[in-house]
């Protein structure tokens, strides 16, 4: 789950990690309150949406008094913002974070991430700040600095030390940096984060180091911890399909192909997903269903699915391992009464019962096809869907 810019800085400040002073406003009647309140002169006015490259595409404005303010926020409210990771279709922007502008001695990095590889966290941190951070990691990846934190031990003075001089910070900033950074990684653990990511962490003229930007993602499994959290999550923002798979306990995430994929078991997804790549196609989505694969998770799965008006054709992918293969079948004949299927559909069942599955629906009637090996599946559903457009 992500938040916005101004919750994640909220969320910074209760646990010692600081950030300009600024407010978020959601209509133009606030913004004069607000601008008085952060005492006047030169503010930040920020589009709050969940991508980034908001600077590059104008989300971002400096202004220097009240009317240049009130422009700024009328210029962004309401109105669709595109940047690099929104695609073409944008984010309408429905609120705006106004902070006081900050005195910029230099820009750093500093992000904080699961390493499954390591089975760790990892802190980045670079002197690069302001840019993408994959940029500097392509061009000047020595300039990335990490810090592998263990488990059981927890974040280390020396590792905090380590990375402050390697920042450039002079002996005296090192407390600072250290209280700094000690609760980022304090909020990290408690919270259940995936990532939390500060570009740029700035250090001022005045001495200061603030969090300029803010970014947190949360772990979905660990949610259930954490309804403060859940408090925070804006639906305006995530894909409508996405949201409604999730009341079904479906994991669905959205792609820009035309082959829609229903799978059972992430590994499998990923699998189906990358197949139908080499196969000269391009996945629709990432749709897990579960174990049980049963009529009402098939049912939810092929309307999430066809509410997507590029899925040209559907592959369904499913391991019979907890359930039977013919079982699994019925489900999918079944479900295809409550759903208007309107594309066709290759199936591939695997596992107990498979022959009997691919019977079943071979003398269904309906415009299924079957297939025994995935790749031949895939290929298939490719086919189809180019046959579709």
């Amino acid at each position: 789950m992500k938040v916005h810019e101004y919750q994640a800085k909220e969320l910074f400040s209760q646990y010692g990690v600081k950030v300009p002073k600024g407010n978020v406003i959601f209509s133009i009647d606030e913004v004069e309150k607000v601008y008085n309140e952060l005492g006047g002169g030169k503010v930040v006015v920020k589009a709050q949406i969940h991508a980034g490259g908001r600077g590059k595409a104008g989300g971002v404005k400096l202004v220097n008094n009240l009317e240049e303010c009130i422009e700024a926020v009328k210029s962004l409210l309401g109105k669709k913002l595109v940047t690099y990771q929104t695609g073409p279709e944008g984010k309408i922007v429905r609120k705006v974070l106004i902070e006081k502008a900050s005195n910029i001695k230099r820009e750093l990095y500093l992000g904080m991430v699961i390493d499954r590889s390591k089975n760790s966290l990892v802190i980045m941190a670079s002197t690069e700040g302001g840019v993408e951070i994959e940029k500097v990691a392509e061009e000047t990846p020595e300039k990335i600095f990490k810090e592998y934190i263990e488990p059981c031990v927890g974040l280390m003075g020396f590792q905090i030390r380590r990375l402050g001089y390697k920042l450039g910070f002079e002996k005296d900033k090192l407390k600072d940096f250290s209280k700094f950074l000690n609760g980022l990684y304090k909020l990290f653990i408690e919270k259940d984060c995936s990532l939390v990511e500060i570009n740029p962490l700035i250090e001022t003229v005045e001495g200061e180091i603030l969090a300029l930007d803010a970014k947190i993602n949360f772990d979905d499994n660990g949610l259930f911890r954490h309804p403060e959290i859940l408090e925070l999550r804006d639906i305006d923002e995530e894909e409508p399909a996405e949201v409604e798979a999730s009341k079904y306990k479906l994991s669905y995430i959205k792609l820009n192909g035309n082959v829609g994929c229903m799978v059972n078991g992430a590994g499998l997804a990923m699998a189906t997903m990358d197949i139908i790549k080499y196969a000269g196609g391009e996945p629709a989505n990432f749709l897990d269903v579960g174990g049980g694969a049963n009529v009402e998770a098939v049912a939810n799965a092929f309307r999430i699915i066809l509410s997507d008006k590029n899925v040209k054709a559907v592959l369904v992918n499913i391991f019979g391992g907890i359930v039977r293969c013919d079982r699994i079948a019925q489900g999918i004949l079944e479900a295809s009464k409550i759903v208007d299927i309107n594309v066709p559909v290759v199936i591939r069942l695997q596992g107990t019962n498979a022959d009997i599955a691919r019977k079943m629906i071979d003398e269904s009637g309906l415009k299924f096809y079957t297939a025994k090996g995935l790749k031949e599946a895939a290929e298939k559903a490719v086919e189809l869907a180019k046959g579709g457009e």
